[in-house]
């Protein structure tokens, strides 16, 4: 079976419209490698191509546009043909989903996502760097790492720090989730189109007479989704807990956030999933949170990856995103033992994640960014 299923469309004017299908329906089109691989050597392709006027990205079936990263198949992995860090499938396997990403943001052509359903972890650092971001009403997005013992990655250390009052940390201790209305608001999305306009959408591309300068097209494609735009129902929980959240978020320690969120009396049941959250979830992820968002001002978004990938092969190495990802979705007994609790936790620990394997130069990132 192809891990991605790509197609083109002829429009009115001879161009090309490209499509790529996550083709991983029964998983919900869960990234693994062979996926990241075809789906970024065709967007290569596809960058170099004239006749594309623009790329839509979707995930088969109609659950998910795509749940996250193939964490299980790692896990495995991990555990059957242990190495010293950085272990081979780890390095390779977050140093091309994030240069995946990376492309994305950085795609020079208009690159829609069509995140219809489920779009957690991996599902959302692919959509992010889009320049045309589509939600539906049924969207869901989270970034759950803390419940696997991770950390939020694809660079949401660069994305989530930009989200006002501190809500990107906020989502990144709690793993709480996101409807498609909190998302716009989060300027993690741009429009909300009904379920069923997908072949609207299509068909509204295909007619386009596409401008002579391609710089043109973005603005094109913006007035045709925003004319298909309808009103959405939906209560947005962001902003209705804005001031709530933004007073919490600004205590001056983790332990104080933490207690914060913690102690807290809730009877919103968004909140109290978010407390939930933030309670059985793995102590070291919400440490290296909190760290992330200090040691991210500034960085570009390579800089961001980079750093990302050094956390990601070293947490790699030690137990808990084995445990989190046994007792999340292995054996779904949903009773981590992760093997430091918040008091055991000390900057050393938490420093140690940063240390990198490789030298500067020998980075499996190391150019990203610095090509033409």
């Amino acid at each position: 079976m192809n891990p991605v299923l790509f197609d083109t469309l002829i429009c009115t004017d001879g161009r090309l419209l490209a499509v790529a299908t996550l083709n991983g329906e029964a998983r919900l089109n869960a990234l693994d490698l062979p996926m990241i691989r075809a789906l970024h050597a065709q967007l290569d392709l596809w960058s170099q191509d004239q006749r594309i006027a623009c790329v839509i990205l979707r995930g088969a079936g109609n659950k998910a546009f795509c749940a996250g990263g193939d964490v299980r198949s790692l896990r495995a992995a991990l555990i059957e043909n242990p190495q010293p860090c950085p272990h081979p499938l780890a390095s390779s396997y977050f140093a091309e989903e994030y240069a995946l990403d990376y492309c994305i943001h950085t795609f020079a052509k208009p690159l829609i996502v069509w995140g219809h359903g489920i779009v957690m972890g991996g599902g959302l650092g692919l959509l992010v760097g889009a320049s045309h971001r589509i939600l539906t009403p049924a969207s869901r997005i989270a970034m759950p790492e803390i419940t696997i013992g991770l950390y939020p990655d694809v660079g949401a250390s660069w994305f989530l720090p930009r989200l006002p009052a501190r809500l990107g940390l906020f989502l990144a201790l709690s793993g709480v989730g996101l409807n498609a209305v909190d998302a716009l608001h989060a300027n993690l999305a741009d429009h909300i189109l009904a379920q069923d306009a997908y072949p609207a959408l299509l068909e509204g591309l295909a007619a386009l007479h596409w401008r002579a300068d391609p710089r043109q097209h973005h603005e094109q494609i913006s007035a045709l989704i925003s004319a298909m735009e309808t009103d959405v129902p939906l209560p947005g929980q962001l902003m209705r807990h804005f001031d709530t959240l933004r007073r919490m978020m600004q205590h001056g320690s983790l332990d104080q956030v933490c207690d914060g969120i913690l102690q807290a009396d809730f009877d919103d049941p968004w909140l109290q999933q978010a407390q939930r959250g933030l309670a059985q979830g793995c102590p070291t992820t919400a440490a290296l949170s909190w760290e992330i968002f200090r040691r991210s001002q500034g960085l570009s978004l390579a800089q961001a990856l980079r750093m990302e990938l050094i956390l990601s092969v070293n947490i790699c190495a030690r137990p808990d995103f084995s445990e989190g990802v046994r007792a999340l979705l292995v054996d779904k007994d949903r009773q981590p033992r992760w093997c430091r609790q918040r008091e055991q936790i000390d900057h050393d620990w938490i420093d140690s994640h940063f240390i990198s394997p490789w030298s500067a130069a020998q980075h499996p990132l190391a150019q990203l960014g610095n090509t033409p």
